[in-house]
Formats: C-alpha cells, sequence, structure tokens
C-alpha cells in the first residue's frame, strides 16, 4: 500500500482524531467555489493586476452568494498567476497548476490544526505574490509521516514560534493575514499536505508545472481529505 492509500485508510480509522481548520456551521454555512482558471471571463487582468480590485471582487461574488468563505484551487490551473513572478520559470512552461486547497475569508478569520502533530519550520516568505507568512506541521499518524502548510498568515503568528513546539488537534495556530502582510492577495489561507517535504523548511512549491502533475500526485494528497468540505456542506458554483 502506498503512502496515499495509508494516509486515506488512517483517517478512515480515526475520524475522532480529525478537527477543524476554520470555524464551519455545517447548518448554515455554504461554500462558494471560486474558480481562478482562464474559464472564468470577469478575472480580467485589470482586476488581478490591481489587489485592492481583487479583493473587491472576492468580497462582492461573497456577498452576492450569501457565503462567509470561498473555496478551490486543488489540482486547477491557474492563469492567475501569469502576473506573479515567482511562477514564472524563465522563459519555460510556467508554474500554475495550484497544489494546495484556499479558503477565501476575512483577513483575521482563525485557522486551526486538523490533527495533533508538532511545528516543522515557520517562515515568512515575503515576496509579492508568495506566501507570506507560513507555518508548516508535522504529523505523526502512527508511523507514516504527513505535512500541512498553512499560508498567507499573519505576521504576528509566527511570534513565539519553536521548531518541534507541540500542537493539538483543534488547537488554533493562525489568522489570515491582512494583504499587506500575506503577499499580496485578497485575505485567504493556502492549505496544502505533503508526505515528503523534500529536505524544504518554511516552505515549498504551492503550483508546480502541468507537466509535472503526475509526480506531484504522489506527494500531494487532495486537502479535502482533511477537510471534508464535500461530504456534508453544500457546495455552490459562482453566481454570474
Amino acid at each position: 500500500m502506498d503512502a496515499s492509500a495509508r494516509l486515506s485508510a488512517w483517517l478512515k480509522d480515526h475520524p475522532q482524531t480529525i478537527s477543524k481548520v476554520v470555524d464551519i456551521d455545517t447548518d448554515t454555512d455554504r461554500l462558494l467555489k471560486l474558480e481562478l482558471t482562464s474559464a472564468n471571463k470577469e478575472l480580467s487582468i485589470d482586476i488581478l493586476d490591481n489587489t485592492d480590485r481583487f479583493c473587491a471582487w472576492v468580497n462582492q461574488k461573497l456577498a452576492d452568494n450569501n457565503c462567509r468563505y470561498g473555496i478551490g484551487g486543488y489540482m486547477e490551473l491557474r492563469t492567475i498567476y501569469d502576473n506573479r513572478t515567482q511562477f514564472d520559470t524563465t522563459g519555460e512552461e510556467r508554474r500554475n497548476l495550484h497544489l494546495g486547497v484556499d479558503i477565501w475569508g476575512d483577513a483575521g478569520t482563525p485557522v486551526y490544526a486538523p490533527l495533533a502533530g508538532t511545528i516543522h519550520s515557520f517562515q515568512d516568505n515575503d515576496n509579492f505574490g508568495d506566501y507570506g507568512p507560513t507555518i508548516i506541521l508535522t504529523h505523526n499518524l502512527d508511523g507514516l509521516t504527513l505535512y500541512s502548510l498553512y499560508g498567507h498568515l499573519s505576521r504576528t503568528n509566527l511570534v513565539g514560534l519553536t521548531v518541534g513546539q507541540r500542537i493539538e488537534s483543534g488547537q488554533q495556530i493562525a489568522n489570515l493575514g491582512e494583504v499587506h502582510e500575506n503577499g499580496n492577495w485578497p485575505p485567504h489561507l493556502h492549505f496544502q499536505l505533503m508526505l515528503d517535504m523534500e529536505g524544504k523548511a518554511g516552505d515549498y512549491f504551492g503550483a508546480c508545472k502541468k507537466s509535472e502533475k503526475d509526480k506531484y500526485l504522489q506527494n500531494i494528497p487532495d486537502p479535502d481529505i482533511l477537510l471534508r468540505f464535500s461530504n456534508g456542506i453544500i457546495l455552490t458554483t459562482l453566481s454570474s
């Protein structure tokens, strides 16, 4: 059994160990699927090139659809990265296949650890379009190692952290950061799972080349295996 299958089996056998990542009321909350591909004709270059306009677009869509959170992104091919230089590979194929799930919401929204673990690493990836403040946790699941990454946080969330620090399931670990500190994005959480950190610390690719999809599928499980948004929470599509 490969690592992804072992992970699925372990989580299925230990549902009581899984906690929330953000506050969700399953009776009242709906999640708005925000598509950030070329198929979304509303997202013009004028919007994507202006963070204030991009924020206004996200906020308006959430308000129009009466949703507290937007959601989406796992293995989504995103044209949104075309104006973000860190996704450029100097004339080669761009890194625009998104590897995590984004949860769009208000700055300050609490973020929680869905599994018990320890702090693997943390770092302020302070570049335009980057993660901004980032925390990575290590989870030992009866011998299977899983890593979870939380990007676009508040800088205050990094104060007082230490590598190896114990984190409990359901413990608040962060908040969604403001635009000026989160890599110049509308406030959201980039949540990603990795089976192997490949020697990295404080950072891991949040997007890869489309041609590398099969490779990264082996290391990057679908975060919904922990989020469980598709199980019991109504997903609503973007209104026109």
